[in-house]
């Protein structure tokens, strides 16, 4: 997957700015092309493992104590289930990205595989940041909140509630698999020129990704 920033600025055709209605609320967000293939389905993890064995992948996971005897049960179930290999690998990067982006959401509908008319397996892209950036700003993260005492109260939902944990459980077990390229340019000329944005909103997420630059200098090219 290229990362976000990099793919936004060379494919912008393929991402655009929508006003997105849940129930009675609007809200501002990014519509991407699809990537299905004709086809193809998106399988969740909690469905592949509840149709497989009927049981929830959650719960089993959060029964495991250690967190990268957690990361191994997740990838080898993935494997033995559908032949995928370096599943592994895969999360390595997803965890990054939650990381860096501070996704809170990434719970285990919301990891994926493709699954075909004939049963064949191959990996998802990875898909489903809309809770990054301290992004809900009408509940747990208000905009008149001081950022840097919100980024701490940030947790991930996948393996571990401490997003570095995760994140380095799957680098210690699966490498160090994906770097950004971006720079404060290339932020700066994204973040500006989302205009449905407020000011207000755009300076928040500057400052949060210069602070996640800084954090994760080791993931720069």
């Amino acid at each position: 997957m290229v990362e976000l920033f990099e793919q936004q600025l060379k494919n912008e055709d393929r991402h655009s700015s929508k006003e997105i209605q849940y129930k009675n609320n609007i809200f501002h967000g990014v519509k991407s092309m699809d990537l299905l293939e004709t086809g193809w389905q998106i399988i969740t993890l909690e469905r592949l493992f509840k149709n497989l064995n009927g049981q929830s992948l959650s719960v089993s996971i959060w029964k495991i104590s250690d967190v990268k005897e957690r990361l191994r049960f997740l990838v080898n179930q993935v494997e033995r289930y559908t032949g995928i290999r370096n599943f592994g690998i895969y999360l390595a990067k997803l965890f990054t990205l939650d990381a860096f982006f501070l996704n809170e959401d990434r719970h285990m509908h919301n990891i994926a595989i493709l699954m075909n008319e004939i049963g064949e397996y191959k990996l998802c892209p990875i898909f489903d940041h809309g809770a990054s950036l301290l992004s809900d700003t009408k509940l747990d993260n208000p905009m008149e909140a001081d950022v840097f005492s919100l980024i701490p109260e940030v947790h991930g939902k996948s393996i571990s509630r401490d997003f570095d944990e995760q994140l380095f459980a799957a680098e210690e077990l699966y490498g160090d698999t994906i770097h950004f390229s971006f720079n404060r340019k290339d932020i700066d000329k994204i973040v500006d020129e989302a205009n449905s944005y407020t000011s207000a909103e755009r300076e928040r997420v500057r400052t949060i990704l210069y602070h996640q630059m800084r954090k994760y200098a080791y993931l720069f090219k």
